[in-house]
């Protein structure tokens, strides 16, 4: 059970209300964490900021390439509800996540995803020699703030232990983490 309650569009500050539309209006719903977020619109908006960012890095990657690096990221983070999110995603596109086979850059930003995740102070140098290879580093800029925004998602749902979303239940059906 969540640690912070969803907000009560009902009885929400009208700040509250207009941040809850003006969500609703960009991306056409509202999730259980962006409901838990919302007792505070200005957190909502700086966790929105990943949209911006998705946006940034479009020229350079394709939506495959980020669902596949959030979705390192969230299962190192051991996170449910942004596995479900990006199990969702590629389920939808006719891609089983255990028997996908990455092309070589997306292996790299799965890589680059997890480690992240395992010791930001220790990627290795070999993992950013192929990433400058590859990206400019206004893409590489984005793509570390990028992985920043999706680890805060990851800790905000662990921590808070968000409440699933009805709708990513299918998608995490026999789902189970990896041992460590």
């Amino acid at each position: 059970m969540s640690h912070i309650t969803p907000i009560d569009y009902d009885t929400a500050s009208e700040a509250v209300r207009a941040e809850h539309d003006r969500e609703v209006e960009l991306r056409g719903r509202m999730t259980n964490m962006k409901r838990t977020l919302l007792h505070s619109p200005v957190a909502h908006r700086i966790y929105a900021e990943w949209f911006t960012l998705r946006e940034e890095l479009r020229p350079a990657l394709d939506d495959r390439a980020v669902w596949l690096f959030c979705h390192a990221i969230s299962l190192e983070s051991r996170s449910i509800i942004p596995v479900g999110f990006f199990r969702r995603a590629l389920i939808n596109v006719g891609l089983m996540p255990e028997t996908i086979v990455p092309t070589e850059d997306e292996a790299l930003l799965i890589d680059f995803g997890k480690a992240i995740v395992r010791d930001s102070n220790a990627v290795p140098e070999e993992l950013w020699d192929r990433l400058k290879a590859r990206y400019d580093e206004p893409t590489l800029a984005n793509l570390v703030a990028f992985a920043g925004i999706m680890i805060a998602t990851a800790v905000y749902n662990n921590v808070v232990k968000v409440d699933i979303d009805p709708e990513l239940g299918p998608y995490l059906e026999g789902f189970e983490f990896p041992s460590k």
